[in-house]
């Protein structure tokens, strides 16, 4: 009987330290974005956490910071790469000063379309320049890629032509290179974190902002800038990436299947992108917003050539391979 009474315990005892073990080992990852719930960016790598979680028995957890919780995505790009925050979502825009090589996509009329853009990230050109931020020495790993859909000009007036922006003071992303393409456009380009927008534009701060149709949307923007003009005049991705710092931790396998899981949620964020563009639009019109289609892009194309001229100067030989994707 001592001896039966001996092995329940042991067993007891063995089960409690596993259990207090696993308890240790589960590792809970944090996740940000600037965009709200139920953003397409946001809901892909949510659903990225669910299957890495099933995937490793609840070792691994994804929490997601969303609608800037943890501040905009300057400073969240710093706490990435501090190890603040393991898995960022983010425009290159504020990536551009960090990884030089993003500003080829960043740069006005460089893509066709949105389609020629997905065949570019899905492609060779898009994994070479996720292998060259995770090589370099900024401390992020490069995952994947989402659609940041294709970016327009939105004022308080129509504008059809670069004349039709002299005067007006525009939101641009935080990097120099934006500031540029607004001025070549015709208007003057305004540096500013997207928390300060709304209220800018409320109070004549800026004249008006760019941006695509959902987050023109999710961030109330078209309550004050009524005219949504369709400049295409950027169509730039996104990326996904982790802090080095804590990816080097992980085990290989782990490493692995957070690669494999990005990619995946690669795919999986352009649907939820195209439905959520769909549905921005519908109601776009039905809040009165005047959408301005007859844009004369040729010549915002021509006025921006001194912006390629000058960032692309060094990776001529990428962009003509950019624009040799069919």
């Amino acid at each position: 009987m001592i001896s039966f009474r001996k092995s329940v315990l042991s067993i007891c005892f063995a089960t409690l330290i596993g259990s207090v073990s696993t308890m240790a080992a589960a590792q809970e990852l944090k996740a940000a974005d600037v965009h709200p719930e139920g953003y397409p960016t946001v809901v892909a790598v949510q659903n990225l956490g669910k299957k890495l979680e099933a995937a490793t028995n609840g070792r691994l957890k994804v929490k997601m910071y969303p609608n800037m919780a943890l501040g905009d995505e300057k400073s969240m790009i710093e706490q990435t790469q501090a190890g603040g925050i393991d898995m960022l979502r983010t425009s290159l825009g504020p990536m551009g000063p960090v990884v030089p090589e993003v500003n080829v996509f960043n740069m006005p009329f460089v893509f066709r379309n949105a389609a020629h853009m997905r065949a570019v990230i899905d492609g060779p050109i898009g994994d070479e320049i996720l292998k060259k931020i995770t090589d370099s020495s900024v401390n992020l790993v490069g995952l994947a890629w989402m659609d940041g859909g294709t970016r327009n000009l939105y004022t308080k007036k129509a504008v059809r032509k670069p004349a039709d922006l002299a005067g007006q003071k525009v939101r641009m992303m935080g990097n120099p290179l934006f500031v540029d393409t607004m001025n070549a456009m015709g208007g003057s380009g305004v540096s500013m974190g997207m928390a300060e927008l709304f209220s800018s534009m409320q109070t004549g701060v800026v004249d008006g902002a760019e941006n695509n149709e959902p987050t023109y949307v999710t961030q109330n923007h078209f309550t004050v800038a009524k005219f949504y003009n369709r400049t295409a005049h950027l169509i730039i991705p996104e990326i996904l990436v982790f802090s080095k710092a804590k990816f080097n931790k992980l085990s290989a396998e782990d490493q692995a299947l957070i690669k494999k899981l990005a990619r995946e949620a690669q795919l999986e964020q352009r649907k939820l992108w195209d439905e959520k563009v769909a549905e921005s639009v519908a109601k776009m019109k039905a809040a009165g917003v005047t959408v301005v289609d007859d844009v004369d892009q040729p010549a915002f194309f021509k006025a921006t050539q001194p912006v390629r001229d000058k960032y692309g100067a060094a990776y001529a030989e990428l962009i003509n391979r950019i624009q040799a994707v069919k």
